[in-house]
């Protein structure tokens, strides 16, 4: 989809659609009283008529409304004016755009961008316009025989600003908008795959591929490389699979030469049986999801490469199956890390945090300012917080609460949780320095808690995305989440962010 600015009248418009909101109960916003003014009282005597209440979620299309240029008007209700806040704006962009997407016009001027929300900015408007729009049209029909196609799908969307001197501002929300929804598109395309063919190999060829158009610095490190550097925690996790494991390094160099860099580090399990711990069968076909992490974090460095920003990021990807199998790990297995600490695998479905680890101690060579890693860790984080909000960890209050202001700002939440020194107890093995399961209670809290024994050397932050990187059900696919959190932080760092 094609996307531009535009300060101007929305009856003026020259376009196959003008879009503007309708509050319950029917009290036209301004860009729709402007259209009803041109119209003579059209829009306003047949909302009068009952034919729309402005009720959240629902549209009226109208055609050849008298005194304007373009050809239609839709008009999106936006529930209770008083209610109207970061999420009712988002649906109601969605609303309207799914509309569009179905009534035959090629392009549409919005005007959903000039309504106030509180405490919001008008390049914050502009740019979640943008997500909220690409997100609305994402497909993934690859694998699909026959396709249901749109039969003229919206081509070009003009996103509308009351004054002439927003308009620098928006331009570069809009490009900021367009990189971070092309990067959940990334993470959500790569989600979604099916894990026959979205293996480790994949994700490294995929790395690659990135590193090529962009110009990054790529490194893919292979089973060899990793048991020279010790790394018997990440390959006790690949043991039982064919295919080989891959530990991706990509590096984004937009800032100064000695500058430290922010590194991600994304799971990648690309498919996740729980190994000699054997999941139950009913929905395992999920587990396809458990790579998440990594694709959130190479739709990250994507969105970064595309808006250069002034940073230094890297990204560090430990790519592998957990399958049964006759070399398989099990219950009881002793491992020694990477950082020398040895662990007692107790349970071969807690891999996540065995292959995060090795990754974590691996990211030191970099220097980093900050280290945050990106995993769909736990079932006991979805127990704690749904699929609302994701569970953030970390060993300073600082970082956390930027991540939290991150979260809040791109409306991708998360919920900081405890890292005390209690929890830590519930990891002792009898037999090494540290089980990889701490027992039923506070599961995502001892997670966090092994992997922050890998930690010490950095700034360190942990988001738990079990709940939030998939849906189930008549919706299900990958979220994109949490793009949206970590470029927002990453803007923010960049000092990018208006």
């Amino acid at each position: 989809m094609e996307f531009s600015i535009k300060s101007g009248s929305p009856e003026k418009q020259r376009s196959a659609c003008v879009v503007a909101g309708v509050f319950d109960s029917r009290k036209l916003t301004l860009p729709a009283e402007l259209l009803d003014k041109a119209a003579n009282g059209y829009i306003s005597d047949i909302i009068r008529r009952g034919d729309m209440e402005g009720k959240a979620g629902t549209t009226l299309l109208l055609h050849n409304v008298p005194g304007t240029l373009c050809d239609r008007v839709l008009l999106v209700g936006l529930g209770k004016e008083k209610d109207f806040r970061e999420k009712e704006f988002g649906n109601a962009v969605r609303t309207a755009v799914k509309t569009l997407n179905e009534t035959g016009a090629f392009d549409a001027s919005i005007f959903l961008t000039e309504l106030a929300v509180k405490k919001r900015s008008v390049a914050w408007r502009v740019r979640q316009t943008a997500i909220a729009a690409l997100d609305a049209t994402y497909k993934f029909d690859q694998f699909k025989s026959k396709k249901d196609e749109v039969r003229r799908p919206l081509r070009k969307l003009t996103l509308g600003v009351e004054r002439r001197n927003e308009l620098g501002l928006a331009e570069e929300a809009l490009s900021q908008g367009i990189a971070i929804a092309e990067g959940m598109a990334l993470a959500k395309t790569l989600g979604n795959l099916p894990p026959n063919i979205c293996h480790p190999s994949y994700l490294a060829e995929q790395a690659q591929a990135m590193a090529a158009e962009f110009g990054l610095g790529c490194e893919i490190l292979e089973r060899a490389d990793m048991e020279k550097l010790g790394m018997h925690s990440l390959l006790a996790v690949a043991h039982g699979s064919h295919q080989p494991p891959k530990l991706i390094v990509l590096s984004y160099q937009g800032g100064k030469a000695g500058d430290k860099p922010i590194v991600l580090v994304g799971k990648g399990v690309t498919f996740d049986t729980g190994g000699i711990s054997l999941k139950p069968s009913a929905e395992m076909d999920e587990m396809k999801y458990d790579m998440c992490g990594a694709a959130s974090v190479l739709g990250t460095i994507q969105a970064v490469a595309r808006m250069a920003l002034p940073i230094n990021l890297t990204v560090v990807v430990p790519a592998t199956e957990n399958m049964p199998g006759g070399s398989a790990s099990r219950p009881g297995d002793i491992v020694t890390s990477m950082s020398g600490q040895t662990i007692e695998i107790l349970n071969t479905d807690a891999e996540g945090r065995l292959i995060l680890c090795d990754a974590l101690t691996y990211a030191e060579r970099f220097e980093p300012d900050t280290v945050i890693d990106v995993a769909t860790l736990t079932g006991a984080c979805v127990v704690a917080l749904g699929n609302i909000a994701t569970g953030l960890f970390a060993n300073k209050d600082a970082l956390a609460r930027e991540l939290l202001d991150a979260g809040d700002e791109a409306h991708d939440r998360a919920w900081h949780m405890p890292l005390w020194d209690d929890y830590q107890e519930l990891l002792k093995s009898p037999f090494a320095d540290m089980g990889n399961i701490g027992g039923r209670w506070g599961g995502s809290i001892t997670a966090a808690c092994f992997l922050s024994r890998f930690t010490k050397k950095f700034e360190w932050a942990h988001l738990d995305i079990a709940g939030t990187a998939w849906k189930s059900g008549a919706d299900k696919g990958a979220t994109g989440r949490p793009v949206p959190l970590l470029t927002h932080y990453l803007l923010q760092r960049a000092g990018k962010l208006n």
